[in-house]
């Protein structure tokens, strides 16, 4: 009987020694990946000035979320705390940088997915949010829905205790004067879409050109979990009530451990139709792709083919990750134990 216990306990100890190794964090591949838009950015519609306050919030997104990963938190806290800084900046096409409607209002949309879990929470069509993606966070964990939108995702975000602002808050007067202009030509803008603008109001900066400005992070956290998270301002002028692809899990956002994570920025419509956050992960699963050429095949191939301008930016479970844009440029950035790094254009 004793011998009996004895072998027990010793299985046992294996068990929870084998569950210990896998839970020990590893260091070693902590990774975050961000994106802020890509478009028409090009050096001859940037100013020296504007670099520097685009490169100045983008190191700050990335310092924040990996500070988070190298102090042991999750993925999930890494990317809400990365995109939440976007968010509160006028660069950005996402929360207090967000474009208008046709009706002279600031709708924003957000997603976040866990890739451990696969749960995913979504809003769209919100006003008074100030920052979108947490309220997604709660939309995932606090309730059984995956997606909320308009008046039902803000009596939600009241009831979680998120931060509710007034639609002033957002606007900018640039942004107001896009619009302005979008409603004389009678014309859909995509984000800041004018080439000629020179404004310069103090307020906002951004004058490079036709953008898509939606705002992302992926990461990988020291337990090998991934998660990723994008929030958007939209469409200048747009009507309707429409929604791109940021809060749509599979088109804008998406995140597996077995595969990847990935956050776009492009021509909503399109990722849509091209569902092009899961086509990586499903071209990584089924073709056993790795993610550099799985990410480019999606990008440069698939939706070029289809039409759509933008890009992504995706990270698998071992700290590979990729970037590609099929436009001009693409503000993003990454960060690892082994260098950090800020981009913008194609070279």
């Amino acid at each position: 009987m004793k011998k009996q216990l004895l072998l027990l306990l010793c299985c046992l100890a294996l068990v929870f020694n084998a569950e210990a190794q896998q839970t020990k964090p590893d260091y070693s591949k902590i990774t975050l990946v961000i994106h802020g838009g890509a478009g028409t950015i090009t050096r001859k519609n940037m100013t020296p000035e504007r670099e520097k306050a685009y490169q100045e919030v983008l190191n700050q997104a990335l310092q924040t979320g990996y500070v988070i990963l190298k102090k042991g938190g999750s993925s999930l806290d890494a990317v809400e705390a990365t995109v939440r800084v976007m968010e509160d900046s006028p660069l950005f096409n996402a929360g207090k940088g967000a474009v208008f409607t046709n009706e002279g209002k600031n709708e924003m949309d957000a997603a976040i997915m866990d890739g451990k879990t696969r749960n995913a929470g979504a809003i769209a069509s919100v006003t008074t949010i100030r920052n979108p993606i947490s309220t997604a966070r709660a939309v995932m964990e606090k309730s059984p829905h995956v997606m909320m939108m308009g008046n039902g995702a803000e009596q939600f975000a009241k009831e979680q205790g998120q931060t509710i602002v007034d639609p002033f808050y957002f606007r900018t007067e640039t942004r107001f004067q896009q619009l302005e202009r979008a409603r004389q030509s009678e014309k859909v803008k995509l984000d800041h879409s004018d080439t000629t603008s020179s404004i310069n109001n103090g307020e906002n900066i951004f004058t490079e050109g036709k953008k898509f400005g939606t705002v992302g992070a992926v990461a990988l956290d020291a337990y090998g979990n991934l998660a990723a998270a994008t929030s958007t301002g939209g469409m200048t002028n747009k009507r309707y009530g429409r929604v791109g692809d940021a809060p749509i899990i599979g088109a804008g956002t998406y995140a597996d451990n077995n595969t990847c994570a990935v956050s776009a920025t492009g021509h909503g419509e399109y990722f849509i139709r091209a569902v092009v956050a899961y086509d990586v992960a499903a071209l990584m699963n089924y073709k056993k792709l790795p993610i550099k050429k799985a990410a480019e095949e999606v990008v440069m191939d698939k939706l070029v083919k289809f039409g759509g301008e933008g890009g992504l930016i995706a990270l698998d479970k071992n700290g590979n990750f990729a970037m590609p844009f099929n436009s001009e440029g693409m503000y993003r950035g990454y960060i690892n134990n082994k260098k950090s790094e800020v981009l913008i254009y194609k070279d």
